[in-house]
């Protein structure tokens, strides 16, 4: 058989192990024209044929669709255009398979309920966008017109989640679980109480640099926790003296001493919300950050030994 001769259908598909069906479909959408027509009216093909079905084949089970391959064949675009578009296309479509791969992970560890599931696999196929809708509703709603203090852009900043393009397994569970969180009635107003508690705070100290209530509280306990201090102990006096002489211009009290534990009390049990703790160990899963020690130690301390002295003069 020479270069010129032609041949109908089913030569074609028993040179290229294609089905017959499979081969009219590619003519029939202009991808694969006939070389030629019998005077009934059959197609016939050519060698030609022959390299063109071949290369139409490898596309196709490269994933690309029919009009991408015809553009291709028709030498519309070059092959190396519609190659990076679609292993572009592909790198989206693993992200995808990885994210899905991860919550049914998720709920097969977590024992999830058929609700829970739904709303774990709806989390984690957000897209970006979407995403940063997401944690911008929540820190709107925590942050929100508490404070123009500059201060406040980097505390928010600084609890802004942000999955990175290609995350990992556990970046994914944490995603999930913080979103969860955030959407947190209960959640969500213990954050604003807090956020606008920060900010009459700032405003009873004046402006200028502020070490923080959560900060000050650590230097101040962390020895006396490591030490074994008891917290209700004589040896924790002058810990709490000194706790509340640093805590001080950071409270709105006006009172005396009794008055100031009383404030500070009530802002450390607030601060020690194990879903405070948790949403920070999160985000620094989500962030690739390392993990934050726990401030629960510092903060158990600090709030029995104020409640041991609430009622004294």
């Amino acid at each position: 058989m020479n270069s010129h001769e032609l041949y109908p259908i089913g030569e074609l598909a028993r040179r290229t192990g294609s089905p017959v069906r499979t081969i009219r479909f590619y003519s029939d959408h202009g991808i694969l024209p006939p070389a030629g027509r019998t005077p009934a009216g059959y197609r016939l093909y050519d060698e030609a044929s022959v390299a063109r079905l071949e290369l139409v084949r490898t596309l196709r089970d490269l994933g690309l669709d029919l009009e991408a391959v015809r553009k291709v064949v028709d030498r519309e675009l070059s092959l190396p255009q519609v190659a990076a578009a679609h292993a572009e296309a592909l790198d989206v479509q693993i992200r995808v398979l990885r994210l899905r791969r991860t919550v049914l992970a998720a709920v097969a560890e977590r024992g999830a309920t058929p609700e829970e599931t739904r709303l774990m696999h709806r989390l984690a196929r957000l897209s970006e966008a979407e995403r940063q809708r997401l944690v911008d509703d929540f820190l709107d709603a925590a942050f929100g017109g508490v404070s123009a203090d500059p201060a406040f852009a980097g505390i928010r900043r600084s609890m802004t989640p942000e999955l990175p393009e290609d995350p990992g397994p556990e970046q994914v569970r944490a995603w999930v679980e913080l979103a969860e969180l955030s959407q947190d009635p209960g959640f969500r107003a213990h954050v604003r109480h807090m956020a606008e508690e920060l900010a009459a705070g700032r405003a009873h100290s004046g402006p200028g640099p502020s070490r923080g209530l959560a900060v000050t509280v650590g230097e101040q306990v962390a020895p006396a926790v490591a030490a074994g201090t008891e917290p209700d102990s004589p040896r924790a006096d002058p810990v709490v003296s000194a706790l509340l002489a640093r805590c001080a211009p950071l409270l709105c009290t006006g009172g005396g001493e009794g008055a100031a534990r009383r404030e500070l009390l009530a802002r450390l049990e607030g601060m020690n919300d194990p879903r405070r703790e948790r949403y920070f160990a999160l985000l620094a899963v989500v962030n690739g950050w390392p993990r934050p020690e726990s401030p629960g130690p510092v903060l158990d301390w600090a709030v029995q030994a104020l409640r041991a002295r609430v009622g004294q003069p």
